[in-house]
């Protein structure tokens, strides 16, 4: 069942979703169709909409950081959701990254200031920004120290953007997910099949202190910030109350499938230097990588936050813990043959 918030947008509000087809810009679009939204969403010519079409969107096929894809997109629009990403993608480079984060980011907004109506900017960058976290948690002011290009252009788009509403006034919010994840997600699909494992290996002697938020309560946050008087001109990092250890996560996941698996832990460095020589290999022909070295950060990182600022600021509150949100999940991949 969705978690469908109050939403102050009007109905029959304009709002243009970037990124619609992706695990959580899917969920988010419904969301705000059933609440009663006009969609206009960009897809590239290769995104399958099929999961989407029975509600009533406006389809607008094409990069998102084109022109002529956004100048038509945006005829209207009150509310901008960009979630527009490259995410782990073989073929997509540092040029790819900088058009769909920067130049998609610098074209819609600017095209935003130009419509006498528009709202607020509800813009997705990542918690990535910050890198590695040295002394846990960290705030939404904690330095950027991204490590990947990924990162690095979510970070450049996100500086852009507050710098040119400082300048020009835009509305906006920015929000910077931690680990998302629930039914229907392919990433952490690994981590649950590994969880019924005889064994479930983690990485180096660190606490692997990990931060998670469910995508049900991940768009239900981004859907509250688009009209939120606290929200405005604001950055919230989107991750549940309180970090839970890989470990943990492994347990839980473990328990709810009937499984008694043992903990163990190996050495970091040669995954890392498999992981190199994976991408060094596989990158010239554009294919994925086996394993790869920030996959393999993922089980050696300490990644904790302090959310405390959607609570206080939003009085927001969710609807599954990490230990409901990990049973759900797992239950539901079951329940759907992915485990």
């Amino acid at each position: 069942m969705m978690n469908i918030p109050h939403s102050s947008i009007p109905k029959g509000a304009r709002i243009l979703v970037t990124g619609a087809t992706g695990f959580t810009g899917s969920l988010l679009t419904r969301k705000l169709a059933e609440n009663g939204a006009i969609i206009h969403a960009i897809a590239r010519s290769s995104s399958k909409i099929e999961s989407l079409q029975d509600l009533n969107i406006r389809w607008f096929r094409g990069e998102v950081y084109d022109p002529a894809t956004v100048k038509t997109a945006m005829e209207g629009v009150s509310y901008v959701f960009h979630l527009a990403a490259v995410y782990r993608e073989a073929k997509a480079g540092e040029d790819m990254n900088h058009k769909v984060h920067v130049e998609s980011t610098k074209l819609l907004a600017e095209t935003a200031k130009t419509i006498p109506s528009f709202q607020r900017f509800v813009h997705i960058s990542t918690v990535g920004v910050h890198g590695h976290i040295e002394n846990p948690p960290a705030d939404e002011n904690y330095p950027f120290n991204p490590g990947d290009i990924y990162q690095k252009t979510k970070a450049e788009a996100e500086l852009w953007l507050k710098e040119y509403a400082k300048t020009t006034g835009l509305p906006f919010t920015v929000i910077r997910p931690a680990a998302i994840y629930g039914p229907g997600d392919t990433r952490l699909l690994k981590v649950f099949k590994m969880a019924a494992w005889p064994v479930f290996p983690i990485l180096g002697n660190g606490k692997c202190l990990y931060h998670l938020i469910h995508v049900d309560d991940l768009t239900s946050v981004m859907i509250l910030t688009a009209t939120h008087p606290a929200a405005l001109n604001e950055t919230f990092i989107c991750g549940n109350p309180d970090p839970i250890k890989l470990e943990e996560i492994g347990r839980t996941i473990a328990s709810e499938l009937g499984m008694n698996t043992r903990v163990i832990r190996l050495p970091a460095w040669p995954f890392f230097a498999l992981g190199a020589v994976c991408e060094a290999v596989c990158k010239p022909f554009g294919i994925e990588p086996p394993i790869y070295r920030r996959r393999v950060a993922f089980f050696t990182k300490d990644r904790a936050f302090n959310t405390s600022k959607l609570q206080e600021k939003l009085g927001y509150s969710y609807k599954y813990s990490n230990k409901e949100g990990l049973i759900q999940t797992a239950r539901w991949y079951v329940e759907n043959g992915w485990l």
